[in-house]
């Protein structure tokens, strides 16, 4: 019997629809989505910033000496809650968004709210080495999935306010509303029409709002653009582009390297230790590898590189401007490595503000190369630092339309749009040209689970081959006489095709109606005539959980067939028609482009 809670909500759902438009109530849930997003990222940014104050203040005397053990208490920490309350293993964050858009019709994990909380703020706070914005959005986007599920939205509608989640969760980290939006537009493969721009901009400016009623005009770079654009320096933007683009292909391929190197450690807590000690000790010779890195970015665009790299063994040193430079670029390096071990070793994150902190690494070691290069030139070393920045995002995230957005906007202006223009497109076409697919996005590629902005392949990835199998044909056997087929399954069938398998149920040929028919009637074959005698070969064979919907419709365009059968395990397992392919793929299209 329904309860009273369940009777309210039913009229709640009731008048809903009977007194407010779709596009109304889309209008205000990416308001609400918004908000709570941006929550959700102010939460995530004050646990993080309570973790690391109080670490530096309460319990750090000598910090270089204590960041062996700091980033193993934060990934055991990882490790004990993941095993004990999560009991899953983590995910990396807008991949699983990404798989979460394609294969489960936007429907994400309830604990998904709260794990990105918890992980995140633990990881980075001890020191690992990885970004906040990941696990902001994968929190507020398990919010709006599952204010959706409750609220009875369509799978189309919940997908949209995902996307205005991440929006949401971005705008409010980095006060910057139309990055999110393009954010969401390139990352999330939506559609930029009215029908999202509007539901977008809503949820980014409630995030923005989140952010500024929550942290006040508190920002992230404390930073006022006052070097302007030379044409002079046009060349240099494109050695900095191409130099992103080359350090944009090293962090991806450094990313997938590491996660090999770490597969023959099989145990989470071998993972753990190496990974652990392996962070220690590059943050004893690095200090700025230490947990976000926003503090290294705000000393490099004020000019300070000494407190930007903090205490290092080689202080003594800092006097060389070489040196600076060389322990520059060692940090340029060591962000990939760092990131990727803390990943591999249990630690949760993103790699959004990585790229940054990298790429304004790369800017500035560019900028003071060409400074002290004896050659005459000068050149601004915070713009180039900034820049960088924006041609790691093009570069690493496939984004160059956030990548320049973003920069533009936190320095509160546009002064820099063309040389951000140059570096951000050369960083993203060659990087581009070299790898097909990001860290996000490369997994989902090779699963074909990946969402993209084809509509036909975007539509093929989201059907599932379970809707479209049909298992209704009677099986026969080789070794079963005519007659025997005949009066078994011909004449219980409204089907012109039959299955052979053995014993084993393992298919091994296919009998038409049409190779019997002239054989049917003659009674002389009932007792004599095998089922083997009328096999053939079927065209072409369909793998479950190997063939993707795009593979399934190739293999029926290249064999002509109008049935294929499904393999699954190397059994039997049923039928494909290609009139009910098309027919769930026509559904899919009209409930994907809303047409």
């Amino acid at each position: 019997m329904p309860t009273r809670q369940q009777k309210l909500f039913t009229k709640f759902i009731k008048w809903r629809y009977k007194n407010i438009s779709n596009k109304t109530f889309i209008h205000i849930m990416a308001v609400v989505v918004g908000l709570l997003a941006g929550l959700a990222a102010v939460t995530l940014k004050n646990l993080t910033y309570f973790i690391e104050s109080s670490l530096e203040s309460g319990i750090i005397v000598s910090r270089n000496q204590l960041y062996f053990i700091l980033p193993i208490i934060g990934l055991t920490l990882v490790f004990l809650y993941v095993k004990f309350v999560h009991k899953e293993r983590l995910e990396h964050a807008i991949s699983s968004i990404l798989f979460a858009l394609s294969k489960k019709k936007g429907l994400i994990d309830l604990k998904k709210i709260f794990t990105p909380l918890i992980t995140a703020p633990l990881t980075v706070g001890f020191g690992g080495s990885v970004g906040l914005l990941g696990p902001a959005v994968a929190s507020g986007s398990a919010i709006s999935s599952n204010l959706g599920r409750f609220l009875h939205i369509n799978a189309k509608t919940r997908s949209l306010l995902i996307a205005c989640a991440s929006a949401g969760a971005i705008a409010s980290i980095f006060q910057s509303p139309i990055a999110a939006i393009i954010f969401a537009v390139e990352v999330f493969s939506m559609d930029f029409t009215m029908l999202s721009m509007l539901p977008l901009l809503l949820a980014s400016i409630s995030g923005v709002l989140t952010s500024y009623f929550f942290l006040g005009n508190e920002v992230l770079f404390y930073f006022s653009l006052t070097d302007s654009f030379q044409i002079a320096d046009t060349f240099f933007y494109i050695i900095l582009g191409v130099g992103t683009a080359i350090a944009s292909i090293y962090f991806t391929k450094m990313y997938f390297g590491i996660f090999r190197l770490f597969e023959p450690l099989k145990s989470p807590k071998y993972r753990l230790l190496v990974g652990g000690i392996a962070i220690g000790i590059m943050l004893y010779f690095i200090p700025p590898l230490y947990g976000e890195g926003f503090g290294f970015i705000n000393n490099l665009l004020k000019g300070n590189h000494i407190e930007a790299l903090g205490t290092t063994p080689f202080e003594t040193h800092m006097d060389n401007i070489w040196v600076v430079i060389a322990l520059l670029f060692g940090l340029t390096i060591f962000k990939a490595v760092a990131m990727t071990t803390t990943f591999a070793a249990g630690g949760a994150g993103g790699i959004f503000i990585p790229t940054m902190v990298m790429g304004s690494a790369l800017g500035n070691v560019v900028a003071k190369v060409i400074n002290n290069s004896g050659l005459g030139f000068a050149v601004s070393e915070s713009n180039f630092t900034l820049i960088g920045m924006a041609g790691l995002i093009a570069g690493v995230l496939h984004a160059p339309l956030t990548a320049i957005f973003l920069i533009a906007e936190i320095t509160g202006g546009y002064e820099l749009f063309v040389p951000l223009m140059i570096t951000a497109a050369i960083s993203y076409l060659i990087t581009k040209n070299t790898l097909d697919h990001t860290i996000y996005t490369r997994e989902l590629a090779e699963k074909g689970a990946l969402l993209t902005h084809d509509k036909d392949k975007n539509v093929l990835t989201v059907m599932q081959l379970d809707d479209v199998i049909e298992k209704d044909f009677k099986v026969v056997h080789p070794d079963m006489l005519l007659g025997e087929m005949l009066h078994d399954s011909v004449s219980k069938s409204t089907r012109n095709l039959y299955p052979v398998v053995n014993e084993a149920n393992v298919l091994v040929g296919i009998v038409l109606l049409d190779d019997i028919r002239e054989f049917m009637f003659d009674t002389a074959l009932y007792d004599t005539t095998t089922v083997a005698t009328f096999m053939n070969q079927p065209p072409d064979v369909i793998f479950y959980g190997q063939d993707s919907m795009e593979k399934v419709m190739e293999k029926f365009q290249k064999s002509g067939a109008w049935n294929l059968p499904v393999v699954k395990k190397g059994s039997y397992y049923g039928f494909v028609s290609k009139s009910k392919l098309l027919t769930a793929y026509r559904r899919e299209l009209i409930n994907f482009t809303g047409t």
